[in-house]
């Protein structure tokens, strides 16, 4: 038996049968729905032009988030909303708003990609405080919504300016309990399964039908956010079989604190754990949760499946690491918790048995005494990989370090501790005599390959002086602020440009 998978769009609940597991969300909305405002740029999330809005009920809240449609599957779709730029323009053909405020500040010239900044304002627009007329969002809100979208032809400044005049306008209500009551008759109490083309999507909604079905099905692939998967998908072309969703697992969606730990569970999406980590570490983090990726993936992916994934260049994993974070895994045996840098044992191999899976990740807390810091280092600010990620946690008492724990992403096979530089620094003074061993000594502990972004060497001495300026930082006399040696700080601090 498969189970139809059904989804609210455009004022009435719709059902998808004999659809491919795969099929993506871009290519229902074009070829199916023959929606075709929203449009396809990349195939692989990062460009913006495929934009769409997804409902959803999240532990009993209602909420809407603007994600990339060519990597989502349609599969996913069940029990949720889907908007598209079709749903804005009001029923006496008026232009939403948004809409308006792009006709009215010149905010399109070719319109292939204005669907998509469209529906990312839309997205901002749909917060609270977008919804009272005369509302202005920061600089810093516009350039978060729009990290995703991209502009070849009209140039950033007039869709900027959209961005604050659409809430000088006649505001537009969304109604919120319609669409969540809606969604509440949408939802299933139990798994569902979706057959078509020879592969099955399964959808468990509680941690043992997760444990049970993944023992069941050992081969599936294990999907949260899609946005690595997806790309095996449109940009590989490969057929990935039977899929486990994690989607619709609500325990997997908490966030609890207790006894010194964040618990995140591993299908919070990145957005909202970073947003919880940096409540605790707010002058560390909140840089790396503005630059990680943009805003409709990380409204999409997840922590947990950052980390399953184990890329080497992995942004979450250096600042984890150096944290001390651990592993809550769980599976037909039980669950156990492991350190994250135990995790990985080589270039995409991980420790997990039979039938596991990650079910949450455990962050420390802030410790007093420790000297934390994490730095991104890529050629843009926004929406690009790392060349080198570095991750820093020393405890200095009385200008002596009694405990470091350092981490790099990019560096090697995987995210590694900095071991031989550790060992050094323990029990020495924090001086810059002591701080030219430890460079040097990185040298012992890595050797990083060349590829697209970077070379070795850039590598190495990226690295370095990436411990130099975390030096600058906490050293005994006279350290520098964080603005003082960050070339984004006025950025970060949305300052108007």
């Amino acid at each position: 038996m498969s189970d139809p998978i059904r989804f609210y769009f455009q004022g009435k609940v719709r059902q998808l049968d004999g659809v491919a597991p795969t099929r993506t969300v871009l290519q229902h909305l074009r070829e199916d729905l023959h929606c075709t405002g929203t449009k396809e740029g990349c195939a692989e999330g990062d460009c913006g032009a495929c934009t769409v809005v997804i409902g959803s009920l999240e532990n009993g809240a209602l909420e809407l988030k603007a994600v990339n449609s060519c990597i989502q599957f349609a599969a996913t779709l069940d029990g949720k909303a889907l908007f598209s730029v079709e749903d804005l323009q009001q029923p006496d053909g008026a232009l939403h708003p948004v809409q308006q405020a792009m006709v009215e500040c010149h905010g399109s010239q070719c319109g292939f990609c204005t669907p998509g900044f469209v529906m990312s304002l839309w997205g901002m627009y749909l917060k609270q405080d977008l919804m009272q007329e005369n509302a202005q969002p920061s600089r810093r809100q516009v350039d978060d919504a729009l990290s995703g979208n991209l502009c070849r032809c009209t140039g950033y400044r007039p869709i900027i300016d959209a961005a604050r005049r659409m809430g000088e306008l006649p505001p537009v209500a969304f109604d919120r309990a319609a669409l969540a009551a809606q969604l509440l008759e949408l939802r299933r109490d139990s798994m569902a399964t979706y057959s078509a083309g020879g592969a099955s999507f399964f959808a468990p909604r509680t941690l043992d039908e997760l444990t049970e079905v993944r023992a069941a099905h050992p081969a599936a692939l294990l999907l949260a956010g899609s946005t690595d998967i997806g790309l095996w998908v449109t940009k590989q072309l490969r057929e990935i079989g039977d899929i486990i969703y994690l989607g619709h697992v609500d325990a997997l969606k908490a966030v609890t604190e207790a006894a010194g730990f964040i618990d995140i569970g591993a299908g919070v999406t990145l957005e909202d754990a970073y947003r919880a980590v940096c409540k605790h570490y707010p002058d560390q983090l909140s840089e790396m949760w503005q630059r990680f990726a943009s805003l409709p993936i990380r409204n999409a992916g997840t922590l947990g499946g950052n980390v399953a994934n184990g890329s080497p260049i992995g942004d979450s994993m250096p600042w984890l690491i150096a944290l001390g974070a651990e592993l809550v895994l769980r599976g037909p045996a039980g669950v156990r918790a492991m350190p994250l840098e135990a995790f990985y044992l080589g270039y995409q191999k991980k420790d997990l048995q039979a039938g596991e899976f990650v079910q949450a990740v455990r962050v420390p807390m802030p410790r007093a005494g420790v000297q934390f810091r994490t730095y991104k280092l890529a050629k843009r600010f926004d929406q690009d990989i790392s060349a080198v990620c570095a991750a820093f946690a020393l405890r200095i008492d009385g200008g002596v370090v009694a405990h470091a724990r350092i981490a790099f992403g990019g560096m090697a096979a995987t995210p590694q501790r900095a071991a031989r530089t550790e060992a050094l620094l323990q029990g020495r003074q924090w001086s810059e005599a002591t701080l030219r061993e430890a460079m040097a000594m990185l040298a012992v502990d890595y050797a990083p390959l060349s590829d697209m972004r970077a070379s070795s060497g850039y590598r190495m001495k990226a690295a370095q002086n990436l411990l130099r300026r975390f030096w600058f930082e906490t050293r005994t006399e006279n350290p520098l602020a964080p603005a003082d040696v960050n070339a984004f700080a006025r950025r970060i601090q949305g300052a108007s440009a």
